[in-house]
């Protein structure tokens, strides 16, 4: 398998190779990415801890998010490509921050997720996430590694709905190079349903249009009632299907790479996290409902598109008779695609809080 199939950028097998590029990085200690000029801040929240040491020693390591004010933290000029991003989870506020990321001067963001659902983390809970281009590692440090070409600008921006302040830790590294004419821009979409409709599919992704290919789905799922929640089929309507899609799963469970319940043992889910697909997040207990956070990458089965994309999940279980029963679940869901621009506008995120 080619190495451009595995997400263009990785080269794992050609670092060798001496490439037209430069490396840049922004940070609260460097929020221009302008060289020679990473940790030079004269002033900043942690001066005071470097009253004795001075200039060069800590004083600016993180931004302050006020309520309701969207903050850009990155705002880069092309031609280039966002290679990783880095933040420290803010306790209890990953639902309450919205990250959104604009692709050559669009008005529309091609990113406007969650803070938690981007790094699957839904939840306000934190996890460890052990995938190939998203990694949540010990204690909240969330890390993405999707490669974001842009050709004119790039700009990054977190949305603090938080009732209090929020320090963002964060650092995006990128690589200032020459982009293919082929190179597609990234996109992540999130919704919800709260509850599901009955008898009605929960709209993962709808209103794509243009040539592009999906490549990755991330549910946090809230199982508003006893027993097995999962038989529901995750359907791709591609390039015109309308009543019946081409590509229809068996099962949730079936999509993102279990099987039978995610029981193991029998009577119990089993979390897992692996480089494409997992269910690292199960949270159970007697005072609220079972909740699931679940994702499955496309990157070595990427879904291609030339015209239009839709794509749905159901929320099904089982009723004691045999029959399926149609469920009320709260589904929030990030779609993960590359397309060529312009894409059409997001609906309105509405109600992001976890109750």
């Amino acid at each position: 398998m080619p190495w451009s199939c595995l997400g263009w950028g990785l080269r794992l097998f050609e670092l060798w190779r001496i490439r037209d590029a430069v490396t840049r990085s922004v940070s609260a200690e460097n929020p221009t990415g302008e060289p020679g000029r990473g940790g030079a801040a004269l002033d900043g929240p942690n001066a005071s801890a470097a009253w004795d040491l001075g200039q060069g020693w800590k004083l600016s390591p993180y931004a302050v998010l006020a309520p309701g004010a969207p903050q850009v933290i990155a705002d880069l000029t092309g031609p280039g490509t966002v290679q990783h991003i880095w933040f420290a989870r803010p306790p209890g506020a990953d639902r309450s921050l919205v990250l959104r990321m604009y692709w050559d001067g669009e008005e529309h963001p091609s990113v406007e997720v969650p803070f938690g659902d981007f790094f699957c983390s839904g939840w306000n809970v934190p996890t460890l996430v052990n995938s190939f281009p998203v990694a949540v590692n010990p204690n909240g440090g969330y890390n993405s590694y999707w490669p974001m070409p842009f050709r004119q600008a790039a700009r990054i921006e977190v949305e603090s709905r938080h009732h209090t302040p929020v320090n963002l830790y964060y650092q995006v590294t990128y690589e200032l190079s020459p982009v293919p004419d082929d190179a597609a821009y990234f996109h992540a979409s999130w919704r919800r349903s709260h509850p599901t409709a009955w008898a009605e599919p929960h709209v993962i992704l709808d209103g794509v249009r243009g040539r592009g290919h999906y490549v990755g789905t991330y549910l946090a799922w809230q199982a508003n009632s006893a027993g097995w929640w999962g038989e529901g089929e995750v359907k791709f309507y591609l390039d015109g299907d309308i009543e019946f899609p081409t590509i229809c799963g068996t099962g949730t469970e079936d999509y993102f790479g279990g099987a039978w319940s995610f029981e193991q043992p029998a009577g119990a889910y089993r979390e897992y996290s692996t480089p494409f697909l997992g269910m690292p997040q199960v949270i159970t207990g007697s005072h609220t409902p079972n909740r699931f956070g679940m994702y499955r990458w496309h990157i070595p089965d990427p879904i291609h598109f030339r015209s239009d994309l839709r794509v749905t999940v159901q929320a099904l279980g089982w009723r004691p008779d045999g029959r399926y029963l149609p469920l009320r679940d709260d589904i929030s869901s990030t779609a993960f695609w590359y397309q060529r621009e312009p894409h059409a506008p997001y609906p309105e995120l509405g109600d992001i809080e976890v109750v």
